[in-house]
């Protein structure tokens, strides 16, 4: 009998997996607000309250999964899962804690695709969107200031955003780039690559896992191989078997490959490459248009779970637009369960392939200083997408300006939505001056937009 095949509890803890189940569904029905909400809600969970892992080694076990690409939050439950009850824990806490969202996004896309256009339904989607450009503002002033202390982040910043904005260099090569110069930084000493982690230090309190490695930590050559043999498999198998059975033109098959490239380069979180997503769903594949992208972002603000969870709502208009020879309403749900399989099934390889190595380091202070410089990367891009946003939010009208190496969009000036307009510079106020909450805001731009349609103002 293997490790993972008992079923009493991990090593000497004392937490049964039925036990350790029900704490992660309740941290996934409580997962909202972004990943630092989601981590925070995990922490006092986790550490505090069930003091399951102390506190080094659960900011351990996140900044490996910071320098990962994929949602940190899914991918952090998923590692103290492992760590706790083998793989079978990982899988349990990565899957519940993806679930709420799932079937919210789902449910969310259905009303969207059936009523997003009617009156009323539309009017909510506008409020929406609204508040979403101002809470996407907000990551960048929140990320900004704990990242970008020292001169040179706040280049690397500066270079990222002008890379991606007015010469549209790949996403990828941007962290990429990044992560090479502050690890060749890191690596010469340079204080400005210096990383203090994720919070202060101090003595760790009593846990029930302690701080050493469980027996099933110990990293092997073998054990890496089946673990990736058995995730490739899972994820790249039904790609394989899509592009065959319908062809490389097909939504489906185009889902499939697009967000499995996605889940390779999602590094700094959903909002780093929410807009390189949209622009390539938007002006590459035309699955959807700006506005219904942003409505999508909204969807996934507003639900429990990871915000990449938008990616299912993208890949659920795909295939509801081109449904071929399928109901549109079961197309569309297939696509949206496509783009989640393959967005989320790489995350649960990263962790059981990488977590057991990981455990054996403590320190390393050249990835930490990549870490450190692909974080103020992030800075750049999620700048390049609230600009994005904004202009397709505030404006009716873009045109696109090429040459000389530029290749960016620049709004009508003329063409400005003044309740558009209106309505963002409230959830602004509201998240700026008045600490409004994530949910508070978009409930009350929601509402805004009710209104103005009630009183015949859009």
């Amino acid at each position: 009998m293997t490790a993972d095949s008992k079923t009493d509890v991990t090593d000497d803890h004392g937490v049964s997996l039925a036990e350790a189940s029900r704490v992660w569904a309740r941290v996934a029905l409580l997962s909202f607000g972004g990943p630092a909400g989601q981590i925070a809600v995990m922490h006092r969970i986790i550490v505090d309250e069930k003091r399951w892992v102390p506190e080094s080694r659960f900011l351990h076990a996140l900044n490996y999964c910071m320098l990962l690409p994929g949602p940190e939050a899914q991918q952090l439950a998923t590692y103290i899962g492992w760590l706790m009850h083998r793989t079978r824990g990982g899988i349990i806490a990565g899957g519940l804690f993806i679930l709420p969202g799932v079937v919210s996004i789902m449910a969310l896309s259905i009303v969207y695709a059936l009523w997003g256009h009617v009156g009323i339904v539309a009017a909510l989607f506008f409020g929406l969107k609204a508040a979403v450009l101002a809470i996407v503002i907000e990551a960048v002033v929140r990320i900004g200031r704990r990242s970008l202390k020292a001169p040179v982040m706040r280049g690397v910043a500066a270079a990222s955003f002008v890379a991606i904005f007015f010469f549209a260099v790949p996403f990828p090569l941007i962290i990429l780039t990044a992560a090479l110069f502050g690890y060749v930084g890191a690596s010469g000493g340079h204080a400005a690559f210096a990383t203090v982690g994720h919070g202060a230090a101090h003595e760790d309190g009593e846990s029930l896992l302690g701080n050493e490695p469980p027996a099933h930590a110990t990293p092997s050559v073998r054990q890496a191989l089946n673990v990736s043999l058995l995730w490739l498999a899972l994820w790249l198998v039904p790609v394989l078997g899509i592009l065959m059975v319908v062809g490389s033109e097909n939504v489906f098959a185009q889902i499939a490959v697009f967000f499995s490239k996605m889940a390779v380069v999602t590094f700094g979180g959903a909002y780093a490459v929410l807009a390189y997503v949209a622009q390539q769903a938007v002006e590459t594949y035309h699955w959807l248009t700006p506005a219904e992208m942003l409505d999508g972002l909204g969807m996934a603000e507003t639900t429990p779970g990871p915000l990449i969870m938008v990616l299912q709502f993208v890949g659920f208009m795909a295939a509801f637009q081109a449904p071929g020879d399928l109901p549109p309403l079961l197309a569309g749900a297939l696509g949206g369960l496509l783009a989640t399989w393959v967005t989320f099934t790489p995350c649960f390889l990263w962790i059981f392939l990488g977590a057991p190595y990981i455990e054996t380091i403590r320190q390393n202070r050249a990835l930490s200083g990549a870490l450190a410089a692909i974080t103020a990367a992030v800075v750049g891009v999620i700048l390049n997408l609230a600009i994005w946003f904004a202009i397709h939010t505030v404006f009716y009208k873009s045109v696109s300006v090429e040459g000389y190496g530029f290749s960016f969009d620049a709004p009508v000036l003329a063409s400005v939505d003044v309740c558009s307009l209106t309505l963002s510079v409230a959830a602004a106020c509201a998240i700026f001056r008045f600490h409004a909450g994530v949910l508070q805001t978009l409930a009350g731009s929601c509402l805004a937009g009710a209104g103005l349609f009630l009183v015949g103002a859009i």
